[in-house]
């Protein structure tokens, strides 16, 4: 029985290196796409994949300004899930079937220059090449994205400007946007459609001389076809994880009393 006990054991280690590494991977592989996505840097506090799902739960991604801002955050997102198409990974594209962002925070900065971060976006950056050279032939390659299913949360947008003394004067909008789309088939779409969701209800575009419109452009009909969500819908879904934690908790603590009881024996 002892020498059951310690295969199973050497299993458990070893799945938990491979768990471990895939999420390694994993890792770098969401870091590589949003800094592709976006052109700038980030930090993940933590990610875990699914061991027979295929399944990515994200906790603390938060978004960082470039050098010359004071402030470092410019987005924070609290938790993402993303359930994914392996296959398309294969192929070199971005396949989720269902993403879920939880946008808590997002920053936008004038420091003591002028400069405004939403300009160091790689979005916004293509966008306003585009327009100038009347061409989208100076757009960035991007990765193929296709998302079947994004909800979209956003909790609060802040305004600081620094271009006018010391002290920045801040503004706070509460936006609350708890909404649904289907069908995004491009990452230019997918990254004007958060940015606009989260301006256009604000002054801030207009307090910051920010131009939105090729953005909406970009997003195009996706503005139009968002689907509201329950206000507690998040709520549900995090009552309904703890439920399954606390059964999962109760079955390893299960198995655990029969591995001593064998023992024992």
């Amino acid at each position: 029985m002892k020498k059951l006990i310690k295969v199973i054991v050497w299993v458990i280690v070893v799945l938990g290196i491979l768990l471990l590494a895939k999420n390694f991977i994993a890792k770098t592989a969401v870091s590589g796409v949003v800094k592709k996505l976006t052109g700038l840097t980030l930090n993940i506090d933590s990610l875990n994949v699914g061991v027979f799902k295929t399944a990515i739960d994200i906790k603390g991604l938060k978004l960082h300004n470039p050098a010359g801002f004071k402030d470092r955050l410019m987005m924070n997102m609290p938790r993402i899930y993303v359930d994914y198409d392996l296959g398309a990974f294969f192929k070199n594209k971005v396949h989720l079937e269902d993403i879920k962002i939880n946008l808590e925070e997002f920053v936008v900065v004038k420091n003591e220059k002028g400069e405004l971060n939403l300009n160091s976006l790689r979005v916004v950056q293509d966008k306003k090449q585009t327009k100038k050279e009347g061409t989208k032939k100076k757009e960035s390659k991007l990765p193929d994205l296709k998302i079947d299913v994004l909800d979209l949360r956003i909790g609060k947008v802040i305004y600081k400007d620094y271009s006018k003394g010391a002290e920045p004067s801040i503004q706070e909008f509460n936006v609350n946007i708890n909404e649904q789309y289907e069908n995004i088939n491009d990452p230019y779409v997918f990254t004007s459609l958060i940015i606009v969701k989260a301006l256009m209800n604000t002054s801030i575009a207009s307090l910051a001389n920010f131009d939105l419109g090729p953005l909406k452009n970009a997003a195009g009909s996706s503005l139009g076809k968002a689907k509201k969500l329950a206000g507690d819908a998040a709520a549900k879904s995090v009552e309904a994880g703890k439920k399954i934690e606390k059964k999962l908790e109760g079955a390893t603590k299960g198995i655990g009393s029969f591995f001593k009881s064998e023992e024992a024996k």
